[in-house]
């Protein structure tokens, strides 16, 4: 939020969230500024959501059940607020002529085998088709994919710094790997494809990938591991591009452009860079770019 302020300048900042407490804490941290606003309410909740839209030029989206297990366990719950949530921010942003509206994605919605990667794949299609719906408002809609954000809430750095206290930490399999990124690298791409958006697209940005080998060494170094085996809906590795979407791909230098296959895609709107070749696959266990426990160490102390 401090880096939109500092290098937007923005006339109005509205935080739209059903958490009260963040809220608050978001405020006492960024102090007194005259051009935040904090609206307490839901995606689900379309009237709500117009109302917050009013005079916006410009929206992230990134509200979503994201936990794996708490998807799995509460699924209608998560396809109401991760699609049905989707839907009302389209159709919200289209009547409030919103100009543009960027959806934060995830590399678990490629090659699903999970309910959370299904509906973030199905908002994922919501918001590149979404541009067919826009023509009269102008509004476009574009996305972003990328992995694990170190230390967010719920990762599994924070899981490990609270068993190192006992000595033993809990992994999965001893084979995983992840793409990572830490929150500031996050951010500053989610800036970056906002300026870069023309609608429709997919950004994808190149990121290192590790194994929780050595993230556990990385946090808990000299603790026993214990193998619980993997938990229902989650890979041993994860996809960014799959194969499938290579014909689609290009290549511009620090990330990936999946172009969208629809009529709305014009000549005009192309995006400059290099055509991947085809059966291109973006995986965490071949991607050439790895973090050892070094470089993670490093990343877990920029937190």
């Amino acid at each position: 939020m401090g880096e939109l302020l500092d290098r937007y300048h923005p006339h109005r900042l509205v935080v739209y969230s059903r958490d009260e407490a963040k809220q608050h804490t978001m405020a006492q941290r960024l102090g007194s500024q005259s051009t935040l606003r904090f609206f307490i309410g839901d995606v689900r909740d379309e009237k709500r959501l117009r109302m917050a839209l009013n005079g916006i030029d410009t929206v992230i989206h990134a509200a979503a059940l994201k936990q794996v297990p708490a998807c799995e366990y509460n699924p209608i719950e998560a396809v109401k607020t991760n699609i049905g949530g989707a839907v009302n921010v389209i159709e919200a942003a289209i009547d409030a002529r919103v100009e543009r509206v960027l959806m934060l994605g995830t590399d678990k919605q490629v090659c699903s085998v999970n309910l959370y990667g299904g509906t973030k794949f199905v908002a994922e299609k919501l918001f590149v088709q979404a541009n067919c719906l826009s023509t009269q408002s102008g509004t476009k809609f574009a996305v972003t994919r990328y992995g694990n954000v170190i230390g967010s809430r719920g990762s599994v750095i924070e899981v490990f710094k609270s068993q190192q206290l006992t000595g033993k930490i809990t992994l999965t399999d001893e084979r995983m790997t992840r793409f990572v990124l830490t929150v500031g690298d996050g951010v500053n791409f989610v800036l970056k494809s906002i300026e870069r958006m023309r609608g429709g697209e997919v950004f994808v940005p190149k990121l290192p990938s590790t194994g929780i080998l050595d993230i556990a060494d990385a946090v808990a170094h000299g603790c026993e591991h214990e193998t619980v085996g993997i938990r229902p809906g989650e890979k041993l590795h994860e996809t960014l591009i799959s194969a499938d979407e290579s014909r689609w791909v290009l290549d511009c230098g620090d990330y990936y452009v999946i172009e969208p296959p629809f009529h709305f895609w014009r000549g005009e709107q192309a995006v400059y860079g290099t055509r991947v070749p085809e059966g291109f696959c973006y995986c965490s266990n071949t991607n050439p770019n790895r973090l050892d426990r070094d470089g993670i160490f490093k990343l877990v102390g920029m937190m």
